[in-house]
């Protein structure tokens, strides 16, 4: 298991082939992708399909949407890090949880390290972070991260608000 970084509750870790089933549980549940413009999985090959596709090759640039697990008990409980975007030229702050571990701070815990990794461990001049405009909770934890709204946009047909974050060592 590659352990990227540990939070006071969390662990992130890198994807496996063998995490398709968990990728699944996630992103088959509606409520999980409300916001986003992504078709419900429904099948452990699609979810091996997404880790194959779009998990593992930002892994050899020492970024990734990586998995969430509880500390406390190896629970897996959603994913969360950083994903270069080529058709922006932008490193983009990402994360989703399970729906049973809304509204506890884990979210923004692992969002929060996530950036400070970012900067201290990558060196990355600039994150950016975007929610959908109704996502309110998405978008308080992008705040409370110290993010700055930077403007609404549409990406891929969908109205997002979009934040970002200097580097405080480059400032």
């Amino acid at each position: 298991m590659n352990i990227i970084f540990e939070t006071p509750r969390l662990y992130l870790r890198q994807f496996t082939l063998e995490d398709a089933g968990l990728l699944l549980q996630l992103n088959s549940n509606p409520e999980v992708l409300k916001y986003l413009h992504e078709p419900l999985l429904e099948t452990e090959e699609q979810a091996l399909h997404i880790i194959n596709t779009i998990i593992l090759p930002q892994y050899k640039n020492n970024l990734g949407r990586w998995a969430v697990h509880l500390k406390s008990s190896n629970e897996f409980i959603g994913w969360c890090g950083l994903k270069y975007l080529a058709e922006l030229n932008e490193i983009d702050l990402g994360y989703r949880l399970m729906q049973p571990f809304w509204g506890k701070g884990y979210a923004f815990e692992a969002a929060k390290h996530t950036l400070d990794y970012g900067f201290n461990q990558l060196h990355l001049k600039t994150i950016v972070g975007r929610a959908h405009i109704e996502n309110t909770a998405s978008l308080k934890i992008l705040e409370k991260t110290g993010m700055q709204y930077v403007k609404d946009e549409l990406v891929d047909n969908c109205p997002v608000k979009t934040f970002a974050i200097q580097n405080p060592q480059l400032l």
